[in-house]
């Protein structure tokens, strides 16, 4: 069996980013929520467009205001107004000011903010009762973001943050990487739909709907190719589909070493290279990694029971479908947290406990999922957020200790 860094090394290694050139889609901005930019961003404005208050107060020169204090106030002249989006049309001179709101343009003739508080208005005039710093309050033309050069990078996922600079800068055609196409199959005779009516010996399968929810929620497009029989004829040919369909293939159930278990060898059969055929991992140990000469498929056959099935997904699955997508960060993400329970392992495979992580005071705190912790158990799988990790030689980490865990998300 691979240790679980080799098995990752191996896996994204062989992952082929999709191509910034062939694999790209041009989107809108209203349509570019969760998309991953193909190519760096180039903004054609400054931001801010130009200096502006940061607060409401009053548009001054610091040679007036500078040696004012309370004790000795100085009065200036308030000869405009200015709302934020209005273009001052008025320049301001010594000893006079403009009365002036947050976003404002600054007039010309200003370089300094009073802020309101430090004020005292009667009619045409303001009373300075406190000396200002140069520049104070004023936003700068370009202090921010300077036009032409990138202002997000390609390999960045496009989130709320990122769509309102966008929208700021006013780019709002994106060249991004078309979605990953990833086939989904389930493998097995005991298996139906959760429509059909459930009969004595056999098994709902949750994976197929799991599977499709998790490519999803990682910006890829699920295939469901269905529930494939135990038959090698029949699992030949779907996986032959599947591979000639898609990105990735994602097989449950097949990989063990059971009578039924076919894939590996159907794997073989279609001139497919394997990689990874077990993996000393708790849950997940039959993990199958194949690649195929003639197309960029990479194909994963992973176990059967729902928990392994989604804790090989996270652990393995994720970051080379994250890579494959283009994104510059496609590694999981681990946190040192202390554990609220006894976690226990046999000690020969990296064990994975699933739970919720929670961040009490400013440090990561894991409380282990209740119930058994089963691989054909997903009831307790609900809500988890982490995975706490037992590495390899260790049986036991005891409540209180800091344990490594994985995000979820």
């Amino acid at each position: 069996m691979l240790s679980v860094n080799e098995a990752e090394g191996i896996i994204l290694d062989l992952v082929r980013v999709l191509d910034s050139v062939k694999d790209i889609e041009t989107v809108d901005l209203e349509n570019a929520l969760g998309r991953i930019l193909a190519t760096d961003v180039i903004g054609k404005l400054d931001f801010p467009h130009w200096d502006n208050s940061a607060m409401d107060g009053y548009a001054v020169r610091y040679a007036d205001v500078k040696d004012c204090s309370e004790d000795s106030p100085i009065n200036l002249e308030v000869i405009t107004e200015i709302a934020a989006g209005d273009r001052p049309k008025e320049s301001i001179q010594s000893k006079q000011a403009a009365r002036i709101f947050t976003g404002a343009m600054l007039p010309e003739g200003t370089d300094t903010i009073v802020i309101q508080e430090n004020t005292i208005r009667e009619g045409d005039t303001v009373t300075i009762l406190a000396a200002p710093k140069l520049e104070e309050f004023v936003r700068h033309q370009g202090a921010f973001y300077q036009a032409g050069t990138p202002i997000l990078q390609g390999g960045v996922q496009i989130g709320a943050p990122e769509i309102a600079v966008l929208a700021t800068a006013q780019c709002t055609q994106l060249s991004v990487y078309r979605r990953p196409r990833v086939a989904i199959l389930s493998t097995g005779d005991e298996l139906v739909t959760p429509e059909q009516p459930l009969q004595p010996g056999q098994i709902v399968d949750s994976n197929q709907y799991a599977l499709a929810s998790f490519v999803a929620q990682n910006g890829g497009i699920p295939i469901k190719f269905g529930i494939v029989p135990d038959r090698p004829k029949v699992l030949k040919e779907y996986i032959l589909k599947a591979i000639e369909s898609a990105d990735i293939v994602l097989s449950t159930g097949g990989v063990s070493v059971g009578d039924y278990d076919y894939v590996d060898r159907i794997l073989a059969e279609l001139s497919g290279t394997l990689h990874i055929c077990s993996v000393a991992v708790k849950p997940g140990k039959p993990l199958t990694v194949a690649t195929f000469d003639d197309n960029n498929c990479l194909y994963f056959g992973i176990p059967g029971n729902p928990v392994s099935a989604l804790v090989s997904c996270w652990r393995f699955v994720q970051p080379a479908l994250r890579r494959l997508s283009g994104l510059n960060n496609y590694q999981p993400r681990f946190v040192t947290a202390t554990t609220s329970y006894d976690l226990k392992a046999a000690g020969r495979r990296e064990t994975y406990l699933w739970g919720q992580l929670h961040l009490v005071n400013d440090n990561y705190e894991f409380a282990l999922a209740g119930g058994s912790h089963s691989s054909g158990n997903l009831i307790n799988l609900a809500q988890t957020n982490g995975l706490a990790i037992v590495p390899v030689g260790e049986k036991l980490i005891t409540a209180g200790s800091k344990v490594k865990v994985m995000l979820i998300d």
